[in-house]
């Protein structure tokens, strides 16, 4: 292990400098295109949700079931990637993946029933959770180890901007059809063209996957050397070894076993640790509740006193907090390392998250129709892009970045699976569970989240590990 990490250093560490590196841009960009569909999907449901309760009389209940039931996809496509693109290749997911955003959109805006709707939301879900774990395996596979903190960050700058798209889309959406998410547009009602305007993307999305390479390490995985060493140059540069890159590479998949569920077996616990902690920082994520900011957005705008029409803008301008965020990582993550931002992060987020749950203490009103006080409503709007500010900058970050990097290369598509897909599954329990919680107690669910904030820190000191500066192959 100890050569081949050498030679990983000397091959793609700091001798490692691509000829082109906006070429290696537009590949990891390509790649991450799955992360704006993500986040596109993710926020657009945003805009139809009154709308959709309406044209189908459905409670707060069952409409979360239908929001949530592209997660219980989302999870399905995170657990199978892995093998299908251990077997058919990354770039030929993305292909499968891009095909099944396009079908979803196509039958989410042209649904005779609200179970007909679901299924199209478990369809695109399942190209979401796809693209959620081939885009950051895929990413480091290409990226030079000097710069793969900041490539892989390309899968979260992706997500925010396809959050802040989709806003924007729906807005200008809305005001065609006159501020009516039920006015008519063309033939058809305003929230089917915001969930069906996800076609353009999508496509683009199968387009871009024909204009960049297979990933080096498939390429050998199935005797195709020639072609590997053709990437690597393209993408680590010409004055690499590439015949040693392409020999440790064959050397690190021969000493592995294939991915199975299997390998990740093992401790006193079911799963191997470093699973476990896959799966820690993965359910972490989600429930500190950041979805709960861009899944019902609007309807929080409108409690602390926004205008309905106004609260698409004032979601957008959360998604710009968002993007502001996603750049801060992206300029640190490879400079102090991915645990120091975390831990920030997670302080700004508890404190956040500990402020807004005070101000909502004071709210008034039930369901739909809440309001708060001048005072706590401003503290309101501030903790909630504060909070929004932190995530993006530390966690919404880190996370994709260490699955994409931590897991020892023989279980590193299995195990990446396995974390993305507990991921979906915290982030369903989140998006269920929210309009019930804020039935009961609003303050009390951001309190719950102000706890899982705070129980993230001491996960991070005794668990997570560095991986700044590594190889892949140094990974075990």
């Amino acid at each position: 292990m100890t050569s081949t990490a050498n030679a990983s250093a000397s091959g793609g560490g700091r001798a490692a400098q691509p000829d082109h590196l906006g070429h290696v841009i537009f590949i990891t960009a390509a790649a991450a295109m799955g992360g704006f569909l993500f986040g596109y999907d993710s926020s657009v449901i945003n805009g139809a949700v009154e709308a959709i309760r309406d044209r189908f009389d459905v409670g707060s209940g069952t409409l979360a079931q239908v929001i949530a039931a592209a997660l219980i996809g989302c999870a399905l496509g995170a657990a199978t990637a892995g093998r299908i693109a251990d077997r058919i290749g990354r770039i030929r997911c993305m292909q499968i993946a891009a095909v099944l955003f396009t079908a979803s959109a196509i039958g989410s805006a042209l649904p005779f029933a609200l179970w007909d709707l679901a299924v199209w939301r478990v369809v695109g879900g399942f190209a979401i959770g796809m693209a959620s774990v081939i885009g950051p395996a895929y990413i480091a596979e290409v990226s030079p180890p000097a710069y793969r903190g900041r490539l892989a960050s390309f899968q979260q700058a992706a997500i925010v901007i396809g959050i802040a798209i989709s806003q924007l889309v729906n807005w200008g959406i809305l005001n065609l059809a006159d501020g009516d998410q039920r006015g008519e547009i063309g033939g058809l009602e305003a929230w089917q063209w915001m969930l069906g305007v996800m076609v353009v993307p999508a496509v683009l999305y199968g387009l871009l996957s024909f204009a960049i390479p297979e990933s080096p390490r498939f390429l050998v995985s199935v005797g195709r050397m020639e072609k590997a060493k053709t990437v690597l140059r393209e993408v680590e540069g010409s004055g690499i070894d590439a015949d040693a890159r392409v020999r440790e590479i064959d050397r690190a998949i021969h000493s592995e076993q294939k991915s199975t569920f299997k390998d990740l077996l093992g401790g006193r616990f079911g799963f191997l640790p470093i699973v476990w902690i896959g799966i820690g920082l993965s359910v972490f994520q989600q429930l500190v509740g950041i979805n709960v900011i861009f899944y019902y957005s609007s309807s929080l705008w409108q409690s602390v006193g926004i205008d309905p029409s106004a609260s698409f803008l004032y979601s957008f301008e959360t998604s710009v907090v968002n993007i502001i965020g996603t750049v801060i990582a992206m300029v640190f993550v490879d400079r102090i390392g991915r645990k120091p931002l975390a831990l920030i992060g997670s302080v700004g987020m508890a404190i956040s998250l500990a402020l807004a749950a005070w101000a909502f203490s004071y709210k008034s009103g039930a369901g739909g129709d809440i309001a708060l006080p001048q005072a706590q409503g401003v503290v309101a709007l501030i903790a909630a892009n504060c909070f929004v500010l932190f995530f993006a900058l530390s966690w919404g970050v880190v996370v994709w970045v260490l699955l994409g990097e931590m897991f020892p290369g023989r279980i590193r598509a299995a195990a990446l699976g396995v974390a993305a897909a507990a991921q979906w599954i915290a982030n369903w329990v989140i998006t269920v569970s929210f309009p019930t919680l804020s039935d009961w107690n609003l303050s009390g669910a951001y309190m719950i989240y102000t706890f899982f904030a705070l129980l993230s820190i001491p996960f991070i000191l005794k668990w997570v590990p560095e991986t700044k500066g590594k190889a892949l192959e140094e990974m075990g």
